[in-house]
């Protein structure tokens, strides 16, 4: 019941920062679908990595595709999928806890989870960087099968 209810919320949280965004009505569902799918896979890898770091880097991973799918499908920039769709993956709570530990003067813990805080940042970008790199090298693939 729990992984259900952190779905909805996903979704509900693109849904909200697509609004927010003034995403168009007709490209609403699949943004915030997308912050679905987002969470969904970083669930589900879970019980096979236990570190956050990767989950993340993969769940971007699957983010990523599925925006740049949903850019060609919606003619559109993929932009409108990937901001709105990657909320759920925005590492709030690490850098609450970071923050906690630095107002609390606790170096050696304030330390220890800001490096993690970076590293689930750091993982984000990564994995959207990667797969826009695959997907560029792929396309860039393609045009030139077809030419010969």
């Amino acid at each position: 019941m729990t992984i259900l209810i952190q779905l909805v919320t996903a979704f509900a949280g693109s849904l909200g920062f697509a609004l927010l965004f003034n995403i168009r009505r007709d490209r609403l569902f699949p943004a915030a679908m997308g912050g679905l799918l987002a969470w969904g896979v970083y669930l589900l890898i879970g019980p096979l990595v236990a570190w956050d770091v990767p989950r993340f880097f993969i769940a971007s991973l699957a983010l990523t595709l599925y925006a740049e799918i949903m850019a060609r499908m919606k003619k559109s920039p993929a932009t409108v999928f990937l901001v709105s769709a990657s909320i759920p993956l925005i590492p709030g709570g690490s850098l609450y806890t970071t923050m906690q530990y630095a107002v609390s003067a606790q170096w050696e813990a304030f330390t220890t989870q800001g490096m993690n805080t970076l590293l689930l940042a750091g993982a984000i970008a990564g994995g959207m960087l990667c797969m826009m790199a695959i997907l560029h090298v792929c396309h860039r693939l393609y045009l030139l099968v077809r030419q010969a």
